[in-house]
Protein backbone atom coordinates (compact mmCIF):
# COMPACT_ATOMS: atom_id res chain seq x y z
CA UNK A 1 0.00 0.00 0.00
CA UNK A 2 1.27 3.45 -0.92
CA UNK A 3 1.09 5.58 2.22
CA UNK A 4 -0.76 8.87 1.75
CA UNK A 5 -2.19 11.61 3.92
CA UNK A 6 -4.97 14.01 2.95
CA UNK A 7 -4.49 17.72 3.57
CA UNK A 8 -8.02 17.55 5.04
CA UNK A 9 -6.38 17.38 8.49
CA UNK A 10 -5.28 21.01 7.93
CA UNK A 11 -8.42 22.13 6.10
CA UNK A 12 -8.92 25.26 8.23
CA UNK A 13 -5.51 26.60 7.15
CA UNK A 14 -4.15 27.84 3.85
CA UNK A 15 -2.13 25.04 2.29
CA UNK A 16 1.58 25.83 2.07
CA UNK A 17 4.84 23.88 1.64
CA UNK A 18 5.43 23.69 5.40
CA UNK A 19 2.24 21.68 5.86
CA UNK A 20 3.21 19.37 3.01
CA UNK A 21 6.59 18.83 4.70
CA UNK A 22 4.74 17.84 7.87
CA UNK A 23 2.76 15.16 6.01
CA UNK A 24 5.96 13.73 4.54
CA UNK A 25 7.51 13.68 8.03
CA UNK A 26 4.45 11.64 9.04
CA UNK A 27 5.32 8.98 6.47
CA UNK A 28 3.38 10.18 3.43
CA UNK A 29 4.63 8.88 0.08
CA UNK A 30 1.62 10.55 -1.55
CA UNK A 31 -0.54 13.52 -0.62
CA UNK A 32 -4.22 13.98 -1.43
CA UNK A 33 -4.81 17.72 -1.82
CA UNK A 34 -8.27 18.69 -0.64
CA UNK A 35 -9.66 21.23 -3.11
CA UNK A 36 -11.23 24.05 -1.12
CA UNK A 37 -10.61 27.65 -2.13
CA UNK A 38 -9.80 28.87 1.38
CA UNK A 39 -7.32 25.97 1.76
CA UNK A 40 -5.94 25.22 -1.71
CA UNK A 41 -7.16 27.96 -4.02
CA UNK A 42 -7.08 26.23 -7.37
CA UNK A 43 -8.28 29.45 -9.04
CA UNK A 44 -5.20 31.37 -7.87
CA UNK A 45 -2.22 30.78 -10.18
CA UNK A 46 0.32 31.98 -7.61
CA UNK A 47 -1.01 29.61 -4.94
CA UNK A 48 -1.20 26.74 -7.41
CA UNK A 49 2.34 27.31 -8.65
CA UNK A 50 3.63 27.35 -5.07
CA UNK A 51 2.18 23.90 -4.44
CA UNK A 52 3.31 22.69 -7.87
CA UNK A 53 6.87 23.81 -7.14
CA UNK A 54 6.89 21.79 -3.92
CA UNK A 55 5.72 18.61 -5.68
CA UNK A 56 8.31 19.11 -8.44
CA UNK A 57 11.01 19.29 -5.77
CA UNK A 58 9.84 16.26 -3.78
CA UNK A 59 9.40 12.62 -4.74
CA UNK A 60 5.77 12.56 -3.58
CA UNK A 61 2.69 11.52 -5.58
CA UNK A 62 -0.06 14.16 -5.85
CA UNK A 63 -3.78 13.40 -6.01
CA UNK A 64 -6.82 15.67 -5.72
CA UNK A 65 -10.11 15.53 -3.84
CA UNK A 66 -12.94 17.38 -5.55
CA UNK A 67 -14.23 20.63 -4.00
CA UNK A 68 -17.36 20.27 -1.90
CA UNK A 69 -18.22 23.98 -1.98
CA UNK A 70 -17.32 26.97 -4.12
CA UNK A 71 -16.72 29.63 -1.48
CA UNK A 72 -13.42 31.40 -0.84
CA UNK A 73 -13.90 31.72 2.93
CA UNK A 74 -13.90 29.27 5.81
CA UNK A 75 -16.80 28.71 8.20
CA UNK A 76 -17.59 25.82 10.52
CA UNK A 77 -21.15 26.00 9.21
CA UNK A 78 -20.03 25.61 5.61
CA UNK A 79 -22.25 23.02 3.95
CA UNK A 80 -21.74 21.14 0.71
CA UNK A 81 -22.88 23.12 -2.33
CA UNK A 82 -21.06 21.21 -5.10
CA UNK A 83 -23.31 18.27 -5.94
CA UNK A 84 -22.90 16.53 -9.29
CA UNK A 85 -26.26 14.74 -9.03
CA UNK A 86 -28.40 17.52 -7.56
CA UNK A 87 -32.03 17.31 -8.76
CA UNK A 88 -31.71 20.93 -9.95
CA UNK A 89 -30.03 21.01 -13.37
CA UNK A 90 -28.55 24.47 -12.84
CA UNK A 91 -26.85 23.28 -9.64
CA UNK A 92 -25.46 20.22 -11.44
CA UNK A 93 -23.97 22.50 -14.09
CA UNK A 94 -22.46 24.79 -11.44
CA UNK A 95 -20.98 21.76 -9.67
CA UNK A 96 -19.45 20.46 -12.89
CA UNK A 97 -17.94 23.88 -13.65
CA UNK A 98 -16.40 24.12 -10.17
CA UNK A 99 -14.84 20.66 -10.38
CA UNK A 100 -13.42 21.45 -13.82
CA UNK A 101 -11.87 24.60 -12.38
CA UNK A 102 -10.16 22.45 -9.75
CA UNK A 103 -8.97 19.99 -12.40
CA UNK A 104 -7.37 22.84 -14.35
CA UNK A 105 -4.82 23.11 -11.54
CA UNK A 106 -3.28 20.01 -13.14
CA UNK A 107 -1.72 22.39 -15.67
CA UNK A 108 0.75 23.05 -12.84
CA UNK A 109 0.42 20.34 -10.17
CA UNK A 110 1.03 16.75 -11.42
CA UNK A 111 -2.16 15.24 -10.03
CA UNK A 112 -2.47 11.55 -10.86
CA UNK A 113 -6.08 11.01 -9.77
CA UNK A 114 -9.17 12.80 -8.52
CA UNK A 115 -11.70 11.52 -5.97
CA UNK A 116 -15.32 12.35 -6.78
CA UNK A 117 -18.47 12.43 -4.65
CA UNK A 118 -21.81 11.38 -6.10
CA UNK A 119 -24.44 13.08 -3.99
CA UNK A 120 -24.58 14.04 -0.36
CA UNK A 121 -25.09 12.26 2.94
CA UNK A 122 -28.33 10.28 3.00
CA UNK A 123 -29.12 10.61 -0.72
CA UNK A 124 -31.32 7.78 -1.96
CA UNK A 125 -30.93 5.56 -4.99
CA UNK A 126 -33.29 6.12 -7.91
CA UNK A 127 -33.33 5.96 -11.72
CA UNK A 128 -32.72 9.72 -11.69
CA UNK A 129 -29.68 9.31 -9.43
CA UNK A 130 -28.31 6.68 -11.81
CA UNK A 131 -28.86 8.91 -14.84
CA UNK A 132 -27.21 11.93 -13.25
CA UNK A 133 -24.30 9.81 -12.02
CA UNK A 134 -23.65 8.41 -15.48
CA UNK A 135 -23.72 11.88 -17.03
CA UNK A 136 -21.42 13.36 -14.39
CA UNK A 137 -18.83 10.61 -14.64
CA UNK A 138 -18.82 10.74 -18.44
CA UNK A 139 -18.17 14.49 -18.43
CA UNK A 140 -15.50 14.40 -15.71
CA UNK A 141 -13.75 11.43 -17.32
CA UNK A 142 -13.64 13.23 -20.68
CA UNK A 143 -12.22 16.37 -19.07
CA UNK A 144 -9.75 14.69 -16.70
CA UNK A 145 -8.43 12.06 -19.10
CA UNK A 146 -6.44 14.41 -21.38
CA UNK A 147 -4.89 15.93 -18.23
CA UNK A 148 -3.61 12.49 -17.25
CA UNK A 149 -5.91 12.31 -14.23
CA UNK A 150 -7.65 9.07 -13.28
CA UNK A 151 -11.22 9.26 -11.95
CA UNK A 152 -12.10 7.57 -8.66
CA UNK A 153 -15.60 7.43 -7.14
CA UNK A 154 -15.77 7.45 -3.34
CA UNK A 155 -18.03 5.24 -1.26
CA UNK A 156 -20.06 7.76 0.73
CA UNK A 157 -22.57 7.59 3.55
CA UNK A 158 -25.48 7.47 1.11
CA UNK A 159 -27.45 4.92 -0.89
CA UNK A 160 -26.23 6.14 -4.27
CA UNK A 161 -22.67 4.98 -3.62
CA UNK A 162 -23.43 1.77 -1.77
CA UNK A 163 -21.08 -0.93 -3.11
CA UNK A 164 -23.93 -2.55 -5.06
CA UNK A 165 -25.09 0.70 -6.66
CA UNK A 166 -21.58 1.92 -7.33
CA UNK A 167 -20.83 -1.31 -9.15
CA UNK A 168 -24.06 -0.88 -11.15
CA UNK A 169 -23.08 2.69 -12.14
CA UNK A 170 -19.66 1.56 -13.36
CA UNK A 171 -21.12 -1.44 -15.20
CA UNK A 172 -24.04 0.34 -16.89
CA UNK A 173 -21.77 3.20 -17.93
CA UNK A 174 -19.10 0.83 -19.28
CA UNK A 175 -16.59 2.87 -17.28
CA UNK A 176 -13.66 0.49 -17.58
CA UNK A 177 -11.12 3.18 -16.68
CA UNK A 178 -13.06 4.64 -13.73
CA UNK A 179 -12.33 3.07 -10.37
CA UNK A 180 -13.19 3.32 -6.68
CA UNK A 181 -11.94 5.05 -3.55
CA UNK A 182 -13.13 2.79 -0.71
CA UNK A 183 -13.72 4.97 2.33
CA UNK A 184 -13.28 2.71 5.37
CA UNK A 185 -15.03 5.07 7.79
CA UNK A 186 -18.08 5.43 5.55
CA UNK A 187 -18.25 1.69 4.92
CA UNK A 188 -18.13 1.03 8.67
CA UNK A 189 -21.40 2.98 8.99
CA UNK A 190 -23.07 0.30 6.85
CA UNK A 191 -22.81 -2.24 9.66
CA UNK A 192 -20.38 -4.73 11.15
CA UNK A 193 -19.63 -6.35 7.79
CA UNK A 194 -19.82 -3.19 5.69
CA UNK A 195 -16.11 -3.03 4.91
CA UNK A 196 -15.74 -6.72 4.15
CA UNK A 197 -18.82 -6.80 1.88
CA UNK A 198 -17.61 -3.77 -0.07
CA UNK A 199 -14.19 -5.30 -0.65
CA UNK A 200 -15.86 -8.51 -1.80
CA UNK A 201 -17.85 -6.64 -4.46
CA UNK A 202 -15.39 -3.94 -5.50
CA UNK A 203 -11.94 -5.48 -4.99
CA UNK A 204 -11.00 -5.31 -8.67
CA UNK A 205 -11.89 -1.59 -8.82
CA UNK A 206 -10.42 -0.31 -5.54
CA UNK A 207 -7.41 1.88 -6.33
CA UNK A 208 -7.50 4.14 -3.27
CA UNK A 209 -8.61 3.68 0.33
CA UNK A 210 -9.55 6.47 2.73
CA UNK A 211 -8.41 5.53 6.22
CA UNK A 212 -10.20 6.97 9.24
CA UNK A 213 -12.03 5.62 12.27
CA UNK A 214 -15.40 6.05 13.96
CA UNK A 215 -17.68 4.31 16.45
CA UNK A 216 -20.16 3.02 13.87
CA UNK A 217 -22.75 5.74 14.54
CA UNK A 218 -21.53 8.84 12.68
CA UNK A 219 -18.78 9.96 10.33
CA UNK A 220 -16.07 11.14 12.76
CA UNK A 221 -12.85 10.94 10.69
CA UNK A 222 -10.76 9.88 13.69
CA UNK A 223 -7.22 8.54 13.61
CA UNK A 224 -7.15 4.75 13.11
CA UNK A 225 -7.31 3.08 16.50
CA UNK A 226 -9.47 5.82 18.04
CA UNK A 227 -12.80 4.15 17.19
CA UNK A 228 -14.24 0.67 16.82
CA UNK A 229 -13.00 -0.38 13.35
CA UNK A 230 -11.05 -3.65 13.25
CA UNK A 231 -7.87 -2.39 11.59
CA UNK A 232 -6.23 -5.80 11.62
CA UNK A 233 -9.06 -7.06 9.42
CA UNK A 234 -8.93 -3.93 7.25
CA UNK A 235 -5.19 -4.45 6.72
CA UNK A 236 -5.82 -8.04 5.66
CA UNK A 237 -8.50 -6.94 3.18
CA UNK A 238 -6.20 -4.29 1.70
CA UNK A 239 -3.35 -6.80 1.42
CA UNK A 240 -5.71 -9.15 -0.45
CA UNK A 241 -6.58 -6.67 -3.21
CA UNK A 242 -5.41 -7.56 -6.75
CA UNK A 243 -3.32 -4.36 -6.83
CA UNK A 244 -1.89 -2.47 -3.84
CA UNK A 245 -3.93 0.74 -3.49
CA UNK A 246 -3.00 4.14 -2.21
CA UNK A 247 -4.09 4.37 1.42
CA UNK A 248 -4.83 7.95 2.50
CA UNK A 249 -5.31 9.02 6.10
CA UNK A 250 -8.29 11.40 5.89
CA UNK A 251 -8.53 12.93 9.35
CA UNK A 252 -10.97 15.51 10.70
CA UNK A 253 -9.68 19.08 10.57
CA UNK A 254 -11.54 20.02 13.76
CA UNK A 255 -9.34 17.87 16.00
CA UNK A 256 -6.98 20.88 16.26
CA UNK A 257 -3.90 18.91 15.27
CA UNK A 258 -0.47 20.53 15.27
CA UNK A 259 2.43 19.67 12.98
CA UNK A 260 4.02 17.61 15.78
CA UNK A 261 0.83 15.73 16.64
CA UNK A 262 0.08 14.92 13.00
CA UNK A 263 3.58 13.51 12.52
CA UNK A 264 3.34 11.36 15.66
CA UNK A 265 -0.22 10.13 15.08
CA UNK A 266 0.38 9.37 11.41
CA UNK A 267 3.47 7.34 12.29
CA UNK A 268 1.42 5.40 14.87
CA UNK A 269 -1.36 4.82 12.33
CA UNK A 270 1.03 3.32 9.79
CA UNK A 271 2.40 1.04 12.50
CA UNK A 272 -1.12 -0.08 13.39
CA UNK A 273 -1.84 -0.78 9.73
CA UNK A 274 1.45 -2.59 9.21
CA UNK A 275 2.28 -0.18 6.38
Amino acid sequence: MLRAISTHVFLEQRLHPGLLDTLVAGGAQAIEVFAARHHFDYTDQAATREIASWFRSNNVVATLHQPLHDRAFWSRDLSQTVNLIDPDKSKRIEAMDEIKRALEAADYVPFEAMVLHLGQKGDLWSPRALEHSLTAIEHIKAFAGPLGIKTLIETLDNDVTSPEHLLEILTVGHFSTVNVCADIGHLNLRGANGVEEAFGLLAARIKEVHLHDNHGMKDEHLWPGSGTIDWKKVSELIAGLPQPPMGALEIAHDLQETADSVEKKATAAWKLLGA
